[in-house]
C-alpha cells in the first residue's frame, strides 16, 4: 500500500477495524473508505456490489464479522453462521469483480480444533473436532479462509487470512450478555466495585488458559502482513503466552480496584482448554506484539470509563 491507496475497512466501528483505521491513519494512510451498517448491510449483496463498483477501493481489509462471547455462540448459532457466510461472500466476491489488488480477511483461532496440541500451529487447521459451543461461527470462518485460498487459486488473487487470538481494547463490546470475557469481567468488577458486592461470579471452573492480545497490536500486525505478505497460507497473530481465567480475573480484579472476592460457577461451560497460539510464523516474518497485558487492561479500562460509562450517563 502506497499512501494514496484507496483502502477499505469493512467494520471500521469494532473492536477490531475501529483500531484498523487509527493504525493506517497513524502511519500516514489518508485515503480511506468506509461505511456504517444503516449505510450498507454487508449481508445484502447487491449493495454490496454497488459500493464496490462506486468506490473501486484497492485494498481491503476484511473485519466486519458478528462476533460475541460464550453465551452468545450458544443463544444465537443461527446468526453466528448465517450473518457471517453473507458478509465475508459478498466481500470477497465483489473484492475480485472490481480489482482489489489485495484483502486482508480476518478469522479467528476458534477456527481450530478443541483438542488441538498446544501452542496452535496454523497447519491444525481442520485436522478436528470444533468447540461446539461456537462451532457455527468457527465453520464460517472456516469458509472465508477456504474462499480466500480458493480465489488465489483460479483467479490468481492476492487475498491474504490471519487469525488473531482473543482480542481487547477500545470500542469493545462491554455487555454482559454477549461479550467476550475480559470486557465482560471488566464490567462486572466494576459494578462490583461500585455497588460494594462481596464477590464476582465467574463462569466455569477458572482453569482454562486464555491468550490475549491488544487491539492496537492486532492492527499494527494487519498492516504489517498487507505490506508484506503474499502466501495462501493463513497466519496467526498473538502474544505467544496465555494465562488461567482465575490469573486473568485476579488481574481485572487489580486493576479496577475491587476489594471483594471471587466465585466460580462450576455448573457453567469452561469452553475450550486452552488455546494458545503458535507465533513462530508471524515472528519470523519481522513483527512482535509490543502490549504487556497489564498496560493493555489499564487502557482498556480507562477506556471503558471515559466512553461506555461516559456515554450511558
Amino acid at each position: 500500500m502506497n499512501k494514496n491507496s484507496k483502502i477499505y475497512v469493512a467494520g471500521h466501528r469494532g473492536l477490531v477495524g475501529s483500531a484498523i483505521v487509527r493504525k493506517l491513519q497513524e502511519k500516514g494512510y489518508n485515503n480511506l473508505v468506509y461505511r456504517t451498517s444503516a449505510e450498507l448491510d454487508l449481508r445484502d449483496k447487491p449493495h454490496v456490489d454497488t459500493f464496490f463498483i462506486e468506490e473501486k477501493p484497492e485494498f481491503v481489509f476484511l473485519a466486519a464479522a458478528k462476533v460475541g462471547g460464550i453465551v452468545a455462540n450458544n443463544e444465537y448459532p443461527a446468526e453466528f453462521i448465517h450473518d457471517n457466510l453473507l458478509i465475508q461472500s459478498n466481500i470477497i466476491d465483489a473484492a475480485y469483480r472490481n480489482g482489489v489488488e489485495k484483502l486482508l480477511f480476518l478469522g479467528s483461532t476458534c477456527i481450530y480444533p478443541k483438542l488441538a496440541p498446544q501452542p496452535l500451529k496454523e497447519e491444525y487447521l481442520l485436522t478436528g473436532a470444533l468447540e461446539p459451543t461456537n462451532e457455527p461461527y468457527a465453520i464460517a470462518k472456516i469458509a472465508g479462509i477456504k474462499m480466500c485460498e480458493s480465489y488465489n487459486r483460479q483467479y490468481g488473487t492476492k487475498y491474504i487470512s490471519a487469525m488473531p487470538t482473543n482480542l481487547y481494547g477500545p470500542n469493545d463490546n462491554f455487555d454482559l450478555h454477549t461479550s467476550h470475557v475480559l470486557p465482560a469481567l471488566l464490567r462486572k468488577f466494576h459494578e462490583a466495585k461500585e455497588s460494594n458486592a462481596p464477590f464476582v461470579e465467574m463462569w466455569g471452573t477458572g482453569t482454562p488458559k486464555r491468550e490475549f492480545l491488544y487491539s492496537e497490536d492486532l492492527a499494527d500486525a494487519c498492516v504489517f502482513l498487507m505490506n508484506t505478505y503474499e502466501g495462501n497460507e493463513i497466519v496467526n497473530i498473538g502474544v505467544g503466552e496465555d494465562i488461567t481465567i482465575k490469573e486473568l480475573g485476579e488481574k481485572v480484579k487489580a486493576v479496577v480496584g475491587y476489594k471483594g472476592d471471587i466465585q466460580f460457577d462450576t455448573s457453567k461451560p469452561d469452553g475450550t482448554p486452552r488455546k494458545l497460539v503458535d507465533v513462530t510464523k508471524l515472528n519470523g516474518l519481522g513483527w512482535k506484539a509490543e502490549t504487556a497485558l497489564e498496560d493493555g487492561l489499564q487502557k482498556a479500562y480507562r477506556w471503558f470509563l471515559d466512553n461506555e460509562l461516559a456515554a450511558a450517563k
